[in-house]
């Protein structure tokens, strides 16, 4: 499982650049973290999901200590709250399921990619770390929606689990469009 303690999430516009490209050729193609021709299973979907989600509830507390404008804290408290309770979920399924998250090679990139971004942004302030943030907040969402459209509610096998991971995808394409929205704003 994640260590929620250690996770360390940097955000810049450009970290969220390359936040987002990595994240996107990661989940888009899993194949290329993972051993050539496996087939995610169910323990390392859980186990992505989750990283993906403890990542943006990093990135929400860090913006919670450095945005400027109302609205862009309302959002991050909304990625903390709505993240976090979606991951909950994905903790008790996982229990109930007898089922251990599996550390992979995406989890593992996801975090790295995370962390560069967390340390891109920690240097920034004020506006600037406003539109940053949205604007890593938009990539990331259509990358995850995307892996989780394309890719991890596809391979995913256990039924509960799809319908979990189908639930949050709905709650993030609205995340997305919130950001979207936010983006066009915040100048």
């Amino acid at each position: 499982m994640v260590d929620r303690d250690a996770m360390c999430i940097p955000f810049d516009k450009e970290s969220a650049m390359v936040r987002a490209t990595i994240l996107a050729t990661i989940l888009m193609f899993p194949g290329l973290a993972l051993a050539q021709g496996a087939k995610l299973n169910d323990a390392q979907i859980a186990h992505i999901a989750y990283t993906a989600g403890v990542l943006d509830v990093a990135a929400g507390k860090q913006a919670l200590t450095k945005v400027s404008s109302p609205k862009v804290r309302e959002f991050a408290q909304e990625m903390v709250r709505d993240h976090q309770a979606v991951n909950d979920k994905a903790l008790a399924l996982v229990k109930k399921l007898r089922v251990t998250p599996e550390d992979n090679a995406t989890s593992q990139a996801l975090t790295k990619a995370a962390n560069a971004k967390q340390v891109e942004l920690g240097k920034l302030s004020g506006p600037a770390f406003d539109k940053a943030y949205i604007e890593n907040e938009v990539a990331y969402h259509k990358t995850v929606n995307g892996a989780l459209r394309t890719t991890l509610i596809p391979d995913a096998k256990n039924g509960e689990l799809k319908a979990l991971l189908e639930t949050g995808l709905k709650l993030f394409q609205s995340h997305q469009m919130h950001a979207e929205h936010l983006a066009i704003e915040v100048k």
